[in-house]
């Protein structure tokens, strides 16, 4: 019989939490600011990196090229922030679900997240997840090095005791996200579809599973223990 994982780490948006589009319009609004202009495929192909990271990526070389990117950062924690008290983010549906299934069998959960610690933090306040869901939140404020690095996973490993990448889930809706997981070397590396990247994408990148949304993650370890 398979054993279950004793630590599944997910993405926050477009894993577990529909954002409304909250985090495109910010990006779009941020860039504005700064007067940079930007394809929406170009939007798409940063998705799942540290959003200071995606900044960096996205402002055009030349002089004062890493203080605009961080004011543009700046700008885009604050635009989110407004939206997301204006409208609310709410789960993807059947993660709330998952998240009790997995718990009711001993299984750690880890949110990892591109986005600051500030900004995740109430986010998950908002859900009334901050004390209920999670036994590690991680975020890009926590690693010297967003995804595909592996070190989200890594730290939310340390924070949980978790000691072997062969007993560790990571679940997310990039391919970035997806790669993370290749790099950490993980046993399941499970790509989700209710995210920013379709199944033609992500099935690309390294994984294991693709499923529709993290509700179905619990088919996987039917029967495990």
């Amino acid at each position: 019989m398979s054993k279950l994982p004793e630590l599944v780490v997910l993405d926050i948006i477009g894993t577990t939490v529909d954002d409304r589009g909250h985090v495109s319009r910010a990006f779009a609004t941020a860039l504005a600011e700064q007067s940079i202009q930007v394809s929406p495929e170009q939007l798409h192909a940063i998705r799942g990196l540290s959003k200071r990271d995606a900044m960096l990526h996205l402002v055009p070389d030349g002089p004062g090229r890493v203080r605009r990117a961080e004011a543009a950062y700046l700008s885009f924690c604050r635009c989110l922030g407004e939206s997301c008290a204006a409208e609310p983010v709410r789960p993807i549906p059947g993660a709330e679900e998952t998240f009790q299934w997995l718990r009711e069998r001993g299984v750690r959960i880890a949110l990892a997240t591109g986005l600051g610690r500030g900004t995740t933090l109430e986010m998950l306040g908002w859900l009334g997840w901050l004390d209920s869901v999670a036994d590690a939140v991680v975020s890009e404020d926590d690693v010297r090095q967003g995804r595909p690095a592996p070190y989200l996973i890594f730290r939310a490993m340390e924070e949980t005791g978790t000691s072997s990448v062969h007993t560790v889930a990571n679940v997310g809706d990039t391919t970035v996200d997806l790669q993370a997981g290749h790099n950490a070397g993980v046993r399941w590396n499970i790509g989700v579809l209710s995210g920013a990247h379709d199944k033609q994408v992500l099935q690309q990148a390294p994984h294991t599973d693709l499923l529709l949304h993290v509700g179905e993650l619990p088919s996987l370890w039917r029967g495990a223990r």
